[in-house]
C-alpha cells in the first residue's frame, strides 16, 4: 500500500500551503509518518526546499509574498531533483490566480498537477464557469484534457472528484470509491496534494504508487463517515491506520 511506503520512509514534506488548510495538512503528513515543515518566508523559502524530500506548492490563499517564495522554493528542489507537487487552487476564480498558475508551470519543472475539473479546465483554457474554489460546472473530456495537460507540462496530473482519474500523457486510470462526506471537509483536496508530495519522495513507480494512493485516500474516507461532526477525526485515524498496514 502506498500510505505504508511513506510511512517507512518518513519523508520531509515542505509545504508552501494556503493558511485556511496548514494545521489539517501538517496532522495528515504526520498521521502516515511524514514530517511536514511549513515555511514560506522569502529569506529561508529556497533553503528550506534544498533540505526537503518533497516540496508542495499551494495557491490556495495567495499573496505576493508567497509566489516570490515558491518560485524561490521551486527552483531551489528543481536543482536538487527535488519533486514538486502543484496544486493550483481556484485557479479558474480570478485572472490573479490563473497568472500565478502559468507562471509557476512556465518557470518551474512540476512533477504532479493534482487539481479539480474546474482548475484543470483553467489551465487548459477550457471556457468554464467557476464557483471560487470549488470546481464550478462546465463541459470537457476529463480524459482527454488531462492528458493533453501532462503532455505540455511533462508531468503527472491526477484530477480528483466523484472518480479520479490519473495520467502521465500517455496511460490513464481511473480510481473509483470513496464517501462523499469528503468534499464537505475543508482541505481534503489539499492534504491530498501534500500526501501526492510524500508519495513522490518515496515511491519508485510514481504511477502506480500515486494510483495506489488515490485508492488508499478513498478507502479512508469510506472507513471513516459515521456520525455527524466526527469525520475530520475518524479520516486522520484512517490514514494512520492503513499507513500502520491494517487493512
Amino acid at each position: 500500500m502506498s500510505l505504508q511506503k511513506i510511512n517507512l520512509q518518513k519523508p520531509l514534506v515542505h509545504c508552501i500551503t494556503n493558511y485556511v488548510v496548514a494545521n489539517f495538512t501538517a496532522n495528515g503528513l504526520l498521521a502516515i509518518g511524514a514530517s511536514p515543515v511549513m515555511a514560506d518566508a522569502v529569506k529561508e523559502a529556497a533553503e528550506m526546499a534544498s533540505k526537503s524530500n518533497a516540496l508542495l506548492l499551494n495557491i490556495g490563499t495567495l499573496n505576493e509574498q508567497t509566489i516570490k517564495s515558491m518560485l524561490l522554493a521551486g527552483n531551489s528542489a528543481n536543482v536538487k531533483n527535488i519533486p514538486i507537487v502543484f496544486d493550483p487552487v481556484g485557479a479558474g476564480a480570478t485572472n490573479f490566480r490563473l497568472e500565478t498558475t502559468m507562471e509557476i508551470l512556465q518557470q518551474l519543472k512540476i512533477n504532479l498537477i493534482r487539481c479539480n475539473v474546474g482548475e484543470l479546465a483553467a489551465i487548459a483554457g477550457v471556457t468554464w464557469q467557476a464557483k471560487g474554489v470549488d470546481s464550478g460546472v462546465g463541459e470537457l473530456d476529463v480524459a482527454e484534457t488531462a492528458m493533453h495537460v501532462a503532455n505540455k507540462y511533462n508531468c503527472l496530473v491526477i484530477v480528483t472528484g466523484k472518480q479520479d482519474v490519473i495520467t502521465d500523457g500517455i496511460r490513464i486510470e481511473w480510481i473509483v470509491g470513496g464517501h462523499e462526506k469528503v468534499t464537505k471537509m475543508t482541505g481534503s483536496g489539499c492534504l491530498l496534494s501534500a500526501l501526492c508530495a510524500a508519495e513522490l519522495a518515496s515511491c519508485e513507480n510514481a504511477f502506480e504508487d500515486l494510483a495506489n494512493l488515490l485508492r488508499d485516500y478513498k478507502q479512508a474516507s469510506s472507513n471513516a463517515y459515521s456520525t455527524i461532526g466526527t469525520f475530520h477525526m475518524n479520516f486522520l485515524n484512517q490514514l494512520e491506520y492503513l499507513a500502520e498496514g491494517h487493512q
